[in-house]
């Protein structure tokens, strides 16, 4: 099994993990005297008593704050520029974010546009960003996620969309990893059975995507495969049920593993098609739209020999200890995705047509091109397209 043994690995946040650790915010070394708390523009945070918490929180620390509460599912540049300017306006000198992959992602774009000039777009490294550095040191971050799906808290990077021109893109740099990051299981239990599983999946596929990547390494594939296992063993179990506790606490740390395999190695064009499919279609959850392409983009890299041996692992990681063959990843896969209640998601049922299936193949090339890169098999435009039209429902 091809495996380099040299990585770098850099993931510099204090992550206080388990049920409970919320109640630790205020004992922790706070990095500033007044927060701006990030939360989604929905009403779940409150409704739950999560915003509550965290004022409290802060109110023991001694720590003033403001609310910003306009992130939207997909987080765009208008959101990141109106939670800057809630930063500026407030005298804010750290950002809190409380929520999912949404709202951690737009406070990583909060954070730069805060303390910096221009538009975002100007620091963006792909698409048609510009790639410029940051004159000035954004705005420190705390993150206290209440998903298991995105990794955001572990890693130093988030994706933002630019609506008029449909690019899903990421700004990333190393003072974007969080200060602290608390991931506490009891915050999860109210996500709803569906989206407990498209989070679960996109968690997942940050491992199946690293540890399939010509950057894999022998750090990147120990957490990979115990992320992989601790996910496909536990998430049906916290789908049926939101409140089994060890199924929440062991699916969050696969997630957690998952955020570092970020760190260590680039993740496969996977994420890069489906960036496309929500960038044109912002209603599409990022984890259902992986799994509606996911049998067929790895039914890919088997076809084309890219790794066997890997898939075959995955396998075995994924509840299959008699796999021999990588076409027994896919039979995993499918049952994952069956004890989950995900089998049978349609992109129709999302407004996509049959029709936008070139479209969606360049917008991945131009925007998220790089992650073609980390492919061991490398992908035609046709090839693309292909696996969208073999996922099209």
């Amino acid at each position: 099994m091809e495996t380099n043994l040299s990585y770098e690995m850099f993931v510099p946040t204090n992550l206080l993990f388990g049920a409970g650790t919320l109640e630790k915010l205020s004992e922790q070394c706070l990095p500033g005297k007044k927060a701006l708390i990030v939360i989604s523009n929905g009403k779940s945070t409150r409704a739950n008593g999560y915003l509550a918490r965290v004022e409290q929180q802060l109110a023991k620390a001694g720590v003033a704050y403001a609310i910003f509460d306009g992130v939207s599912p997909n987080p765009t540049v208008a959101n990141v520029n109106a939670g800057a300017k809630a930063a500026r306006d407030n005298g804010c000198d750290f950002l809190l974010a409380l929520g999912g992959g949404s709202v951690m992602d737009c406070t990583k774009g909060i954070a730069v546009m805060a303390t910096n000039d221009g538009e975002l777009w100007d620091y963006v490294p792909i698409g048609s960003g510009k790639g410029k550095p940051f004159a000035v040191r954004p705005l420190p971050i705390v993150a206290v996620t209440t998903t298991a799906g995105t990794g955001s808290e572990t890693d130093n990077s988030g994706v933002i969309t630019k609506e008029d021109t449909f690019e899903k893109a990421f700004i990333g740099h190393s003072s974007l990893f969080p200060v602290i990051s608390i991931v506490d299981p009891e915050l999860m239990k109210s996500v709803p059975p569906s989206f407990t599983a498209f989070q679960g999946f996109d968690a997942l596929f940050h491992s199946t995507e690293g540890y399939i990547a010509k950057g894999a390494n022998v750090m990147s594939d120990m957490y990979a495969l115990e992320a992989i296992r601790n996910i496909a063993e536990c998430l049906p179990r916290a789908v049926r049920d939101g409140n089994d506790m060890e199924a929440r606490t062991r699916v969050a740390f696969g997630n957690t593993l998952s955020g570092v395999v970020m760190c260590l190695t680039r993740i496969t064009s996977e994420h890069a098609m489906e960036h496309a499919l929500s960038a044109y279609h912002p209603n599409l959850p990022h984890g259902a739209g992986l799994i509606m392409i996911s049998r067929a983009y790895y039914s890919y890299f088997i076809k084309h020999h890219g790794c066997d041996e890997r898939f075959v692992r995955m396998a075995q990681a994924m509840g299959m200890p008699e796999a021999s063959k990588p076409e027994d990843f896919i039979t995993a896969l499918d049952r994952l995705q069956e004890a989950c209640g995900v089998a049978d998601l349609r992109m129709s049922d999302y407004g996509i047509t049959p029709d936008e299936m070139e479209k969606f193949m360049r917008n991945s090339r131009e925007v998220m091109g790089i992650m073609y890169t980390s492919d061991r098999v490398a992908m035609s435009d046709e090839d693309i397209v292909e696996v969208y039209r073999q996922s099209y429902k």
